[in-house]
């Protein structure tokens, strides 16, 4: 007996480890039994050692090969028995859906097993997944979580993407909720419903119903989903609340060989203009899977506008899905007509590769053509976009990209670009297009012809504009033309669009030939050079310089913030002589000598418009003219300009001083202020005071001019010596002598005056001296003339007085009331002498003809006194 019990320990013993070698090396034998049930080209593997642990038993990390190609992976899987129930517990599993091609087609004779069959074999058990991850769709990751037993099947799956929770009770799928994010959506899609399911798992459910809600940003309601079927048929419909008409109708029939949409229906109201059209759609052979199915169907588009009705087809099929060869052929044709915009396409192409990820291949004479208006006055005479051999994919366009543009508009004139270049797998931020650039045009305002070209490229975060040159033949305008403007790059622009390392930086130069103006002035050469620096083409620091010949640098600086453009202009202390080119030659004027200086600020903004304020000053200027001379010219110009208005004489008035101005007249202290608002109004008025000139040991004044003129400018003369003026004009035919006064009311927009009830009265005795031989000339000609002129050769005129008026065309009434003394021979006579003078005073001036105009009108108005010696003449 003892020898039995011994023999069967050692036998437990052998047992014991066998089994656990067997279970050490498990790893090592375990696949290859389990590929005698693998399909072919199929394998397992497992790295590492089985273990125990927590009454459970450890897996190694297991990987699934179907071919070459790693269809599943389960790491940290566990399995044990509690509580009468299974219980298989992961870490990670991973799936690869593009794996799924690969596995082979069944074979097999044996009828499929029914749902029931397959839900009595499941045993009562729980699978647990921390993450399960599908490629290539790893955003919807998540945990998994199955109760099954023979009865019922429950699922929960959590992920920070979607999250679902169903169970199947017999055929009965009660989907709790299904939620899944929606692009555009601020909340995401929950979908809910129940499946009756059929008797078989390889056919569609019996009936069912699912309904869920929509909210999507920019439309005025929510939307309602909802699909509905009965045995083989049923229907998808679109909804927003409280519309009866769908956005989207899709009745389907269904078999075991065919699923097929017809006549299904769509719209959408709240685009530009509404658009609408028609579906429709057919899957043969679906229950022999992906790859042998065959996909066809066709969508259109219908569309009104300037036109006319338009409709675009995209057809696409036969062709077979595949998980890896998917051909499809597909095709756009017909025209879009818009409100303003007409678009033509024909677009040939073909759905290559995976089906989770095809890609477009555009066919030779794929092209897309537009036309129309637009903006409110660009006229499109035809865009053109050829897409031959150009591939679309989720991973970028890739291929030759081409466009060409001509438009005009009656206004500005015409022009026509092209665009060229190359991508691969190109989206915003991703892959590499580069591209060259061309045109020219027509810009009415200006006369000019324009031309444009150069090149750049978007490499993945970084758009570089390599070179760039347009410009005009010349620019007229008004009274300006400038010669060949011209705008270069003085450095690449490169924007790094990158968030972690944003940039922006480059530059760019201004130049233009001589500007002349029609006066006859012109600015030399002119040259601007800004120089970019900052995080993106919505915020950047610039600085530069302007220069036009000698004149300049003038220093600029200043940001942009995407909102508003700020600067500020500096132009040091300068030598006035080199503006003498802004003068005409004609006038004849010479700057010896002065300087200027300024200084300004601005912004620009949406909404607000252009803005500024500065101060220009111009110190000790010196110029000569022919006939005249100015000397010690100061002038101080504060301004402030916003919405189309200036400001002149912020914190203190605009100040125009000059020395002395020599001339026929010499004038000299010559101060005016100016202040107020251009173009003024009755709340912004504009006035120009504190005006005084000395001229001739007088002083001529203006207290207060005011715009919109309101009252008189009373423009007043203080002991005008009369000496020098005459002396001034240098008539032969006359002296005269002494001082005068006079006050004239000045009127600048009256609609008949110019000056209005003005006068001029004698500060003291005056003496008038007639020339001999004026005397003599004018007794020859007219004997009667002459008897009055002997008592005018020489006259002491003790009271003057006239009164003055002047229309604004010039004419000239002065009514005069002269009373004196004269003397000829040694006797004197008393003389009163009243006149009315009318002459037009702007041909006058012209003329500067006094003295002829004088003798002339002495001889047609004097005549004899009445009476001689103490008697007043009238």
């Amino acid at each position: 007996m003892g020898r039995c019990l011994k023999t069967l320990g050692i036998i437990c013993l052998i047992i014991i480890i066998l089994s656990g070698l067997l279970l050490t090396s498990a790893s090592l034998w375990l696949p290859r039994v389990i590929a005698l049930w693998l399909p072919e080209q199929a394998r397992l593997e497992m790295n590492g050692r089985f273990g125990w642990q927590h009454h459970q038993l450890r897996f190694p990390l297991i990987r699934y090969w179907q071919d070459d190609c790693l269809l599943a992976e389960l790491e940290g899987a566990a399995l044990g028995r509690k509580n009468q129930r299974w219980q298989l517990q992961a870490v990670t599993a991973r799936l690869d859906s593009q794996c799924l091609s690969k596995l082979p087609a069944s074979g097999g004779a044996q009828p499929a097993r029914s749902l029931d069959e397959w839900q009595q074999r499941l045993p009562d058990a729980r699978l647990d997944i921390d993450n399960v991850i599908i490629s290539p769709w790893q955003a919807w990751s998540g945990g998994l979580h199955l109760s099954v037993n023979s009865r019922q099947q429950q699922l929960i799956y959590t992920g920070h993407n979607i999250s679902a929770q169903a169970q199947l009770d017999v055929k009965r799928l009660t989907i709790e909720h299904l939620t899944l994010p929606v692009a555009g959506s601020p909340q995401p899609f929950t979908l809910r419903g129940t499946l009756n399911l059929a008797a078989r798992p390889d056919s569609l459910p019996e009936s069912g119903e699912l309904s869920g809600n929509l909210q999507v940003a920019n439309l005025p309601a929510p939307l309602d989903v909802r699909l509905v079927w009965q045995q083989q048929q049923g229907e998808f419909r679109v909804t927003a609340q409280g519309e009866a008409q769908p956005l989207l109708r899709l009745p389907w029939q269904a078999d075991s060989k065919r699923i097929q949409i017809s006549k299904g229906q769509w719209q959408w109201p709240w685009a530009g203009q509404p658009v609408s059209g028609g579906v429709a759609l057919q899957i043969d052979d679906w229950q022999q899977g992906v790859g042998t199915a065959q996909l066809s169907g066709r969508l259109n588009v219908l569309t009104a506008g300037r036109g006319g009705r338009g409709n675009v087809v995209v057809s696409f099929g036969p062709g077979k899905p595949d998980w890896q060869h998917s051909q499809l052929p597909l095709r756009i044709t017909g025209d879009s007509k818009l409100t303003h915009l007409q678009f033509y396409a024909s677009l040939p192409g073909e759905l290559r590769g995976p089906l989770l990820d095809p890609v477009l291949h555009f066919s030779p004479g794929a092209l897309m053509r537009m036309r129309g208006r637009l903006l409110s006055t660009l006229e499109v005479n035809e865009a053109r976009w050829p897409l031959a051999g150009v591939q679309l994919s989720a991973a970028g366009i890739s291929g030759r990209l081409q466009a060409i543009l001509s438009a005009h508009d009656p206004n500005m004139g015409d022009f026509r670009l092209h665009l060229d270049g190359g991508a691969h797998q190109f989206w915003p931020d991703k892959g590499i297009w580069r591209w060259r650039y061309w045109g020219k045009g027509y810009m009415t305002p200006f006369s000019a012809n324009w031309d444009l070209r150069g090149t750049g490229s978007w490499r993945y975060s970084k758009i570089e504009l390599d070179s760039l040159s347009t410009g005009f033949d010349k620019l007229s305008y008004a009274a300006v033309t400038v010669n060949a403007p011209r705008l270069t790059l003085g450095e690449p622009i490169r924007w790094q669009r990158d968030p972690s390392h944003p940039a922006f930086s480059g530059s760019v130069k201004l130049d233009a030939s001589v500007t002349r103006f029609s006066y006859g002035g012109k600015l030399p050469d002119g040259h601007l050079l800004l120089t970019l620096h900052g995080r993106d083409p919505a915020w950047f620091l610039w600085r530069g310089q302007l220069q036009a010949g000698d004149m300049g640098p003038v220093q600029l600086h200043g940001r942009w913030d995407g909102q508003r453009l700020r600067g500020q202009a500096w132009w040091p202390s300068q030598a006035l002589p080199v503006f003498q080119p802004l003068l005409s030659p004609n006038l004849k004027m010479r700057i010896l000598s002065g300087t200027l200086r300024a200084q300004a600020a601005f912004s620009a903004a949406s909404g607000e418009g252009f803005q500024a304020g500065g101060h220009f000053v111009v110190g000790d200027g010196y110029a000569r003219m022919p006939d005249n001379e100015f000397q010690g010219v100061d002038f101080s110009l504060p301004f402030r300009f916003k919405q189309h208005q200036w400001y002149f004489g912020a914190r203190r008035p605009v100040a125009l001083r000059i020395a002395a101005i020599k001339n026929q007249f010499d004038l000299t202290n010559i101060r005016a202020d100016l202040q107020g608002w251009y173009p003024w109004n009755d709340q912004q008025p504009l006035r120009l005071s504190n005006v005084n000139i000395d001229l001739m040991d007088g002083q001529l004044s203006l207290d207060s001019l005011v715009m919109p003129q309101q009252e008189a400018a009373n423009l007043g003369l203080r002991h005008i010596n009369l000496s020098k003026f005459i002396t001034a004009l240098k008539p032969k035919q006359f002296a005269l002598s002494g001082f005068v006064n006079g006050m004239l009311p000045l009127w600048l927009n009256d609609r008949q005056w110019l000056v209005h009830k003005g006068w001029i009265a004698n500060e003291g005795p005056l003496t008038f001296r007639l020339d001999k031989d004026t005397a003599d000339a004018i007794s020859s000609n007219n004997m009667a003339a002459g008897a009055a002129m002997d008592w005018l050769r020489y006259m002491e005129i003790s009271r003057s007085w006239a009164t003055i008026d002047l229309n604004n065309l010039g004419w000239l009434k002065m009514t005069a009331q002269v009373n004196g003394a004269s003397q000829f021979s040694d006797r004197k006579q008393r003389v009163s002498l009243h006149y009315t003078h009318r002459e037009n005073l702007f041909q006058l001036w012209r003329s500067l003809r006094f003295g002829d105009n004088l003798q002339s009108w002495v001889e047609d108005n004097i005549s004899l006194p009445s009476q001689k010696g103490t008697s007043d003449d009238k």
